[in-house]
């Protein structure tokens, strides 16, 4: 299979390439070639590889890889409506099927912060040669200072300590095939620049709408978000779908985050119930950064996020939370790789997820302690609770440790509900459906309680219990 894809891959771009329908302006032409060129030569993964073993990959065997050819196509009859909610304080970008949809979008964004369509503002850096408004286009905004726009291939941003990042290019190049997928094919994108020093805890709010049927095309959404040092900012992250068709979406986000810098990330999956929903997320962290992830999974058939945080300056830190919830025939998997590079950073990962129906949650949290990452503390905590005879948790912690002068520890759980807990809420007289909802919400409390915006939580605590078909009974707790 993996052969077939590849050579149906490199035909399906060299199409699209012919048709002039993807931009050197968005990614620059050598990159696609030599992203097509490595699938050629890699493959996309498969079920023998260790850390896509509990992955669904079958469905890629039908879906088109190229991007629809149009993207005004896929605004036809969508509406704000059909859009999440607002989040008060956020501006709101949208993009539909991988494309910037000013119509949909409103809000401006504050100063210091630089919010663009990746076609738009490389488009319009490569003809004026210089940055100009930093406003999306179609949406309001302001800037404390220009931040220059930069060309498609120029990606390399200082990071703290004479680092230097480059993004597309994670650690677990081999987990990271998928962004390979996305460099070739993405049509645009957000890029998100945050000025030296700039305080915005409630700013950027993306939502990417999937309506394309995948065996039409695909979406290739795309994140670029680059923080100077000492700057704070908040960035929700949604996706969904609209309709009941099957989408396949392969998401790519990059991060760097300089010195002092705090980027607070949260990032929410809800596709339709046929989706296939692949990400690729690679943050780098400079000298005493902090990033603070929160993922939440409810939706898609068949889903996959791989994550890789490297902290890359000494004193960085980073804390990842990943809540997943799967019914019926769903597949939800994670990766999560981080990697500490410089000494005293610090790292967390936590994960909770919920099975049902013959569904399968999996989790591989992992920690690589290089050899010069002394004072390194990292933590794990990974719990999985089966809510059905047939369903199925795997939650994996691994750990890799280099040098000496470390304090790691990790921890993994997977079973059914604690009985010593259901026999207590039975004893205090609540009946045995009550109980069981209860401790069902206090196990995903762990990562939900994170989450420190007000309304974005209720949302996701709204979708939760959709999820798990308890939204009434649970309604006077949200």
């Amino acid at each position: 299979m993996a052969s077939a894809l590849a050579t149906r891959i490199a035909a399906e771009h060299a199409a699209a390439t012919a048709a002039e329908s993807l931009s050197g302006d968005v990614v620059s032409r050598e990159r696609r070639r030599a992203a097509i060129q490595m699938l050629a030569a890699e493959g996309l993964p498969t079920s023998r590889d260790e850390n896509w073993k509990y992955v669904n990959l079958r469905p890629l065997e039908k879906v088109k890889f190229a991007p629809p050819a149009s993207g005004q196509q896929a605004l036809a009859g969508l509406t704000v409506a059909d859009l999440p909610a607002p989040i008060e304080g956020y501006a709101r970008y949208v993009f539909v099927d991988g494309v910037f949809a000013p119509g949909l979008s409103a809000g401006a964004t504050k100063a210091g912060i630089a919010v663009r369509s990746l076609r738009d503002a490389r488009g319009t850096a490569r003809t004026a040669g210089a940055a100009g408004s930093v406003a999306a286009a179609g949406v309001a905004g302001t800037s404390g200072g220009v931040v220059s726009a930069r060309g498609a291939g120029d990606s390399a941003l200082p990071g703290s300590g004479g680092n230097v990042t480059t993004l597309g290019q994670p650690a677990a190049s081999r987990d990271a095939r998928f962004a390979l997928l996305n460099d070739a094919f993405a049509v645009d994108g957000a890029e998100i620049r945050v000025s030296a020093g700039t305080d915005c805890p409630t700013c950027v709010e993306l939502v990417f709408v999937a309506q394309v049927e995948s065996q039409t095309g695909a979406s290739y959404p795309r994140v670029e978000l680059h923080v100077e040092p000492n700057a704070r900012v908040g960035l929700i992250e949604r996706h969904v779908s609209i309709g009941g068709g099957a989408n396949f979406v392969n998401a790519s986000v990059r991060v760097d985050i300089a010195r002092g810098a705090t980027v607070h990330h949260y990032r929410v999956q809800e596709t339709g119930a046929k989706a296939v929903w692949f990400d690729t997320l690679s943050a780098v962290l400079g000298q005493d950064a902090t990033y603070r992830l929160h993922g939440v999974n409810v939706g898609a058939l068949s889903g996959r996020s791989t994550i890789n945080v490297q902290l890359a300056g000494r004193g960085a830190d980073a804390a990842i939370s990943v809540a997943s919830l799967g019914d019926k025939q769903q597949i939800q998997d994670a990766f999560v790789l981080v990697e500490h590079v410089a000494p005293n950073a610090k790292s967390e990962q936590t994960f909770r997820g919920i099975c049902a129906g013959r569904a399968r949650v999996g989790f591989n949290g992992m920690v690589v302690v290089r050899k010069d990452a002394k004072g390194t503390d990292s933590q794990q905590s990974l719990r999985g609770l089966l809510a059905g005879p047939e369903a199925e948790i795997d939650v994996r912690p691994q750990l890799e440790i280099y040098t000496d002068d470390v304090r790691c520890a990790h921890g993994a759980t997977a079973g059914k509900l604690d009985d010593n807990m259901l026999f207590y809420l039975l004893s205090r007289g609540l009946d045995a459906a009550t109980a069981q909802r209860l401790l069902k919400w206090a196990f995903l409390e762990d990562v939900v309680a994170r989450i420190e915006v007000p309304e974005l939580r209720r949302q996701i605590e709204r979708s939760l219990a959709g999820q798990m078909k308890e939204a009434d009974a649970l309604r006077e707790l949200l």
